[in-house]
């Protein structure tokens, strides 16, 4: 395109987490551009940012104008760009006014990263996930009530009158990678597939009684041994045992509830079946879709952001 009739967008909306870097160009509130690129934080070093940024964004930026760069997720971490300390709950999701600005070399970026949440007792902490609520709360207005923000460390949120109340953290994705990856069962546990009705009875298996879940995961080893359990059938029973057993634990927030649960499809909807087996109602949201609505939200609460 000429650059003359070029249109170039007034801001960028960014979700940086610890394994990917997710971007929408944005013109107002329409999509202009979107991409996904695996150089999240846990990839880059503090001086590392800026340049990664532009490399990916430099044909959209105009030559003698100052773009909006909003960004949410672990930039924001002591480890990250720069650290954008935690609000307190109970607390509505950040808002402009609480986001910190980031000195930049290059003169056509300003950018602005927003705060996540804490809680101090029981201790617990969130980054990109507030962002997400807001995303929630500005697609259901007056919501109150319970999110599950499904994923490496699923995350139940209770909120009320537009504020995060409280919210409990459980690492079962990551506890499913590392056994299913670096444990005796990764010989027996097949790294894709899915069976429901396997899911489905491990979860009420452990929910029924969760005391003896350290033997029934061996078990998962020893029944591919002896029985040549299939290692599809497998893999949902760990998933099972594993989503069962944080049902069980966070029971005080999804009882009684209706649950929006937040999350890539195949995640979600294991929450979803599992939830819906203890006759909770639920309704689901991609994770992507409720991170840029909330960034959108964010960003449209600020006439003036530069």
């Amino acid at each position: 395109m000429n650059e003359i009739n070029k249109t170039y967008p007034n801001w960028i909306a960014v979700d940086w987490g610890t394994s990917n870097l997710r971007y929408w160009v944005m013109s107002n509130n329409k999509v202009l551009h979107t991409d996904q690129i695996p150089l999240g934080t846990m990839h880059l070093g503090k001086n590392d940012y800026e340049d990664t940024l532009i490399t990916q964004l430099s044909s959209f930026l105009a030559p003698t104008k100052k773009i909006a760069v909003l960004i949410c997720g672990m930039a924001g971490s002591r480890q990250g760009w720069k650290e954008a300390p935690y609000l307190d709950v109970p607390s509505k999701p950040p808002e402009i006014k609480d986001a910190i600005n980031v000195k930049c070399k290059d003169p056509r970026i300003s950018v602005k990263i927003i705060p996540g949440l804490k809680q101090v007792i029981p201790a617990d902490i969130m980054r990109g996930e507030e962002t997400q609520i807001m995303g929630i709360l500005n697609k259901n207005k007056d919501f109150d009530g319970v999110i599950c923000l499904s994923g490496t460390h699923t995350k139940w949120v209770r909120v009320s009158a537009g504020e995060v109340v409280s919210f409990q953290t459980f690492m079962t994705g990551e506890l499913f990678a590392l056994l299913s990856q670096n444990s005796v069962l990764k010989y027996s546990v097949s790294k894709s597939g899915w069976d429901k009705n396997q899911f489905q009875d491990a979860v009420k298996e452990i929910m029924s009684d969760n005391k003896l879940l350290g033997s029934k995961l061996f078990n998962l080893r020893a029944e591919s041994i002896i029985q040549d359990f299939p290692a599809l059938e497998s893999r949902s029973r760990l998933s099972g045992y594993l989503i069962g057993l944080e049902l069980s634990g966070s029971r005080p927030y999804w009882l009684g509830e209706k649950v929006i649960i937040v999350g890539e499809d195949e995640i979600s909807e294991a929450y979803e079946q599992a939830l819906r087996l203890q006759g909770v109602d639920t309704e689901r949201y991609l994770n992507k879709e409720v991170s840029l609505d909330g960034l959108k939200a964010i960003y449209n609460l600020e006439a003036e952001f530069i």
